[in-house]
């Protein structure tokens, strides 16, 4: 009689932690779930359309790319991309081009995508790497 009662508190316990962690995985404010409405001071919850997000997935059919890429693909051919490959690539050719043709102008480096502010950026670059 007390092995049967102990199997039973066992698969007790075990129930009611898989019950636990089941109620643990649904909303929960602090990983990441994003409201879908907002809650009344009668606590009741109104949903809000604007605020539930939509999927849009484009039609798939005849797509060739598989959803997986395996890590043990060998590494690109290109150089990675950076500020100064950026520039040598888009913005240089453009400066050599006007100074070739002495349209040139340092006052004019917006032309060039220069930012002289960072005011309204949303990614603002940091003090040290800002030209002023």
């Amino acid at each position: 009689m007390r092995s049967q009662h102990c199997s039973t508190m066992g698969m007790l316990s075990t129930l009611v932690r898989g019950l636990v962690r089941g109620a643990d995985r649904t909303h929960n404010k602090g990983r990441g779930a994003r409201p879908t409405g907002i809650k009344l001071s009668s606590n009741k919850f109104v949903a809000i359309k604007a605020m539930i997000p939509e999927f849009v997935v484009p039609p798939l059919e005849g797509f060739q790319l598989k959803p997986y890429v395996s890590y043990r693909i060998p590494k690109g051919t290109e150089p990675p991309l950076t500020a100064q490959s950026l520039f040598n690539e888009v913005v240089a050719p453009r400066i050599r081009e006007d100074f070739k043709n002495g349209t040139f102008s340092k006052e004019n480096l917006e032309k060039y995508g220069f930012e002289p502010t960072q005011e309204g950026k949303l990614f603002k670059l940091y003090p040290k790497n800002y030209i002023r």
